[in-house]
């Protein structure tokens, strides 16, 4: 048994617990404890990286007895994409906390206590491979971030989190009926009480009801992620909450409800998933959010609105990606909601240090930032061509291996990705225009540009920015089984059909395949060009007698 998977789950809880016993007076200790958790929560998780084995599918298992009368237990297990997520989530995690050092100042024991809490709650979400223990989670992620907005949040803290957590309440209740639908009719057909995910990948249900489970389904992650039009909780939360809260809701909260799909929805709801009602109702939903994500994000005045709805649009691609049902569109989602982590969340910490020195996010209030802030408006830039897909940088990656997903059922759906990115180019190049580039209002001249923490902050966004940008094949190849997975579960044979290696077969038998093309690939062209060898040299042409005179056709 496996117990470092565990260990990364169990750091930020052991965290929680400590700090229960440090005086709410020492704010020094409390600031230095929760940062050190957290660093540690993210050091735990790179053995995670350099242990993974990308020819395997779920790793680090863990399988304890938990409620046994009901089937459920203590089980966790990683796959590529479940390590994606974890391990951006220690990173995003830690960054977020360190970027609070000077921001919060009330309340300090109990603002880092639902961080952690929360912290326990996401890794609990990407691990868990217990139905049961997955909605534990699930909702156990709820409680925190609703405090934390509406206690740390703006002046209409408390109706942002109370419509959080109603929408997601009321998705979360749905989700529970259609997991109960599921557990139930595994149990009628192998007389088997069980939680355990991979059991009930064989459950085989009736058309109609696996139909009405698959909404349910659909309901509690389109609300999670957020889909159009289920999306009008998020700009309120994302205003409303502090700097860490945005940046912890866009990289990892969203990205539970696209895992939701590709988890769950696709692999164990195949037949529905497939159904062509269902995949063009998701197409035009996800199509219409693109583009109204990126309208709206160029009418906003406050500078963090404009960056809460552009998520909105970026998360469209993810949600496309994904019904495109095709490795391509697959693989490209799963990368972008990993861009979406990194691009959104510098977007957002940038937010957070312009509103530290200012307390105003009003765009207008702005302009001329590069003259007193050189540093802060580099990283402003990055993080804006990020964010709208300028290669070299991670966005172009993702949107690129959408749209060719995308592309692959239907030419419209990349003409809808294509207008996206244009929309995006725009508001994010207007915002920089006006907050960056312009004349210097006398009330900005005394800004500080970006200090120590605040660089230490953004660097590991900028590496992975730059670094995804000019050599992604790392994480597409940690992501490579698990793509294969959700595709092959849908449509299977796909791979075969086309004439692809499937990425699931034993590593021997790929290897041979790949050997016996390339003796293919090279007789063929020994073949040719024996050929072109063997032809017959065309004769030439009598030479023409000196003197003779050459006759010249008349046209």
């Amino acid at each position: 048994m496996d117990y470092l998977l565990s260990s990364v789950l169990l750091t930020p809880l052991v965290g929680f617990l400590v700090l229960l016993f440090i005086p709410s007076s020492k704010a020094m200790a409390i600031k230095l404890w929760t940062n050190a958790v957290f660093l540690i929560g993210f050091l735990v998780s790179v053995p995670l990286v350099t242990r993974f084995n990308p020819d395997s599918d779920f790793q680090f298992i863990q399988k304890l007895p938990w409620i046994p009368s009901i089937g459920a237990s203590w089980n966790i297990g990683i796959d590529g994409y479940a390590l994606l997520l974890t391990v951006l989530t220690t990173l995003v995690g830690f960054l977020a906390v360190l970027s609070s050092w000077s921001a919060i100042t009330v309340r300090l024991k109990e603002y880092y206590a639902y961080f952690l809490l929360l912290q326990f709650g996401m890794l609990g979400v990407f691990a868990a491979r217990d139905f049961l223990l997955f909605f534990v989670f699930w909702e156990l992620v709820l409680v925190p971030m609703y405090f934390i907005i509406a206690i740390w949040g703006g002046p209409r803290k408390v109706y942002a989190g109370i419509k959080f957590m109603l929408y997601t309440l009321v998705g979360s209740v749905l989700m529970l009926l259609g997991i109960l639908t599921l557990y139930y009719h595994h149990y009628t057909q192998f007389n088997r009480l069980t939680f355990d995910m991979a059991a009930l990948l064989e459950t085989r249900m009736p058309a109609g009801v696996e139909w009405w489970v698959f909404w349910a389904f659909f309901l509690g992650f389109a609300v999670k992620v957020p889909m159009w039009p289920f999306h009008t909780w998020l700009p309120d939360a994302h205003v409303e909450a502090p700097t860490a809260g945005s940046v912890i809701l866009a990289a990892i909260l969203l990205k539970m409800g696209t895992y939701g799909f590709l988890r769950f929805s696709l692999p164990m709801l195949p037949e529905t998933a497939k159904h062509p009602t269902v995949i063009q109702t998701m197409a035009v939903l996800s199509i219409i959010a693109i583009i109204y994500g990126a309208l709206v994000s160029l009418m906003q005045k406050d500078w963090k609105k404009l960056v809460a709805y552009s998520s909105v649009s970026h998360l469209g691609f993810c949600t496309l990606g994904i019904f495109a049902l095709n490795p391509a569109g697959v693989a490209g989602s799963i990368l972008q909601q990993i861009n979406h982590g990194i691009s959104t969340g510098m977007l957002f910490l940038i937010v957070g240090i312009v509103y530290e020195r200012r307390h105003t996010r009003e765009i207008s209030e702005y302009g001329g930032l590069l003259r007193v802030m050189p540093l802060f408006s580099i990283v402003f830039l990055i993080a804006a061509l990020s964010s709208m897909g300028m290669p070299p940088l991670n966005g172009f990656i993702g949107e690129v291996t959408v749209i060719q997903g995308a592309f692959q059922v239907n030419i419209w759906w990349a003409v809808a990705c294509a207008s996206g990115i244009g929309l995006g180019a725009a508001y994010l190049l207007w915002l920089f225009q006006r907050t960056v580039w312009g004349e210097l209002a006398e009330k900005n001249a005394n800004l500080p540009d970006l200090n120590w923490r605040e660089i230490t902050v953004f660097a590991p966004l900028l590496v992975l920015a730059v670094w995804i940008g000019v050599y992604p094949k790392p994480f597409f190849r940690i992501m490579e089984r698990s793509v294969a997975t959700v595709v092959e579960r849908v449509t299977p044979g796909y791979y075969e059909a086309r004439g692809e290696i499937n990425p699931l077969l034993p590593q021997e038998i790929k290897q041979a395949l790949l050997q016996k093309r390339a003796e293919e690939r090279a007789a063929a062209a020994a073949a040719a060009k024996a050929q072109e060898t063997a032809a017959p040299v065309p004769a030439a042409a009598p030479a023409t007698p000196a003197g003779a005179a050459v006759t010249v056709p008349k046209h």
